[in-house]
């Protein structure tokens, strides 16, 4: 039998989790990867650009970040265990970082691990079907470069391009008669844009409220964040108020569903998240899953397609964690396709998605606490089932327990400090060589120097 052929779509942390997986098996010489992603770089999501709307190739512009971008959950949440922060810079680091000194993190791991030989850039997936009668899959691509088109085929097919690059769009009353900006959190790339302006943010979740406290930091004149659900909590300074559901909008003032109103908006910026957008598979395969599942419905454990689980997803779920899930995941898709562990019948994979998706719809949908304990069971039966193979070769050694208590530390912190929960350091979770807390050099809110060189010449003087 000649080798596994799987082709993975997308280059970002969940496909470069799956090439490292992959690539730690890889003394088996059992598969042949190839990994398209349609970008120019590795990265995915965290590769930055200014540009918005359709990039040089005329494809949608896929990332969502923006200048001055820092973590909002520490980085002892997205440590590797096989490659950590001391291992990659060479000194104690803060817990929140710019976005630059994540991206170099984790793309210092691909490099390490020689990734970048699986992938094919500028490439991009345009149709993805099963063929019964072949039983192999057929992959269409289109060469961004040349305008060529190629049809390949795969046995396994794993789809990794993320879920947070399609805006999920709401309708408002009177919005398309608004005479100032509208634009949606994937095209904010820049909170000084913003400086001296009255601000209405629609939307209640992490990036609602990241951009609020980015705009205040960079001087945004009043932020008015409107919620759908009850407002968390957070002890906002007095330039941000948060307001009920937005109704309608009239010229420049926004009505909301309590009678309240609020006058003088400039620009309005929409964060009511991402939809699962997958146009490339073909309709039998193809994900349909709402904004903010944590259990999406036809994936065995979030991850393999039950009518077809030679196609897994990888990312799918709303994320608490990232990174280690992604190698939770990637791990278990390896151990799976090449025959270590072995699926149960369709009706089984049934029942176990229904017993977490009822699970998932118990808990109220402000419960954070709710939701960070469904995610680390949800991990530990990830790891419970690849010890079910006795040679496993996971990458994954992250302790989830643990992770989920700081998730809920760093959470209460938030709440209790929303402009200074980035000050807190914790302790590394998975290398106790290098597991101390620090000081930071300077807090957030004053710091308006995201660059990478001046953050580690900081840091690297501390012992």
């Amino acid at each position: 039998m000649g080798k596994l052929r799987i082709a993975i779509i997308g280059a970002g942390p969940c496909g470069l989790a799956q090439l490292s997986a992959f690539k730690q098996a890889e003394q088996e010489q059992q598969v042949e990867l190839v990994c398209f992603d349609r970008q120019s770089d590795w990265g995915g999501l965290w590769l930055y650009t200014s540009k918005i709307g359709i990039d040089v190739n005329g494809e949608p512009v896929h990332s969502s970040m923006y200048r001055h971008l820092w973590s909002n959950n520490p980085k002892e949440l997205f440590e590797y265990p096989d490659y950590t922060f001391y291992n990659h810079f060479g000194c104690y680091l803060p817990s929140h970082l710019p976005r630059v000194l994540i991206y170099d993190y984790f793309i210092g791991r691909a490099k390490a691990n020689n990734l970048r030989q699986f992938i094919r850039f500028n490439t991009a997936v345009r149709h993805v079907d099963f063929n019964d009668d072949k039983k192999e899959f057929s992959v269409e691509i289109e060469d961004l470069n040349t305008n060529s088109f190629e049809c390949l085929s795969f046995d396994r097919v794993i789809v990794a391009n993320g879920h947070y690059h399609m805006p999920n769009m709401i309708a408002i009353d009177g919005l398309d008669q608004y005479p100032g900006r509208v634009i949606h959190s994937h095209e904010f790339r820049g909170a000084d844009e913003f400086k001296n302006q009255n601000l209405l943010i629609i939307g209640s979740s992490f990036s609602a409220d990241d951009i609020a406290v980015q705009c205040y930091k960079f001087g945004a004149k009043s932020i008015t964040v409107s919620c759908r659900q009850k407002p968390i909590g957070y002890k906002w300074p007095s330039a941000i108020k948060d307001a009920a559901m937005i109704t309608r909008i009239d010229g420049q003032t926004a009505h909301f569903n309590d009678g309240s109103s609020v006058d003088n908006i400039d620009a309005i910026i929409i964060c009511t998240g991402y939809r699962h957008s997958y146009p490339f598979m073909s309709r039998r395969l193809c994900l349909q899953a709402d904004v903010t599942e944590f259990v999406p419905a036809n994936l065995y454990k979030s991850i393999f397609w039950i009518d077809q689980p030679f196609v897994a997803y990888l990312g799918a779920p709303r994320q608490i964690f990232s990174f280690p899930l992604f190698d939770g995941q990637a791990a278990l898709v390896r151990d799976v396709f090449l025959g270590h562990i072995k699926l149960p019948d369709k009706n089984e994979m049934k029942i176990d998605v229904d017993k977490w998706r009822t699970r998932e719809k118990s808990m109220s949908p402000t419960d954070f606490f709710a939701m960070v304990d469904l995610q680390t069971d949800y991990m530990k039966d990830i790891i419970n089932l690849l010890h079910t193979y006795k040679n496993n070769q996971s990458l994954l050694t992250f302790d989830f327990d643990k992770g989920g208590e700081m998730t809920k530390r760093f959470l209460t912190n938030k709440v209790n400090d929303i402009l200074h929960y980035r000050d807190a350091s914790y302790e590394s979770i998975v290398d106790t060589n290098h597991s101390k807390t620090i000081d930071i050099c300077k807090s957030w809110i004053e710091n308006m120097d995201d660059s990478m060189e001046n953050l580690l010449n900081d840091y690297r003087k501390i012992l």
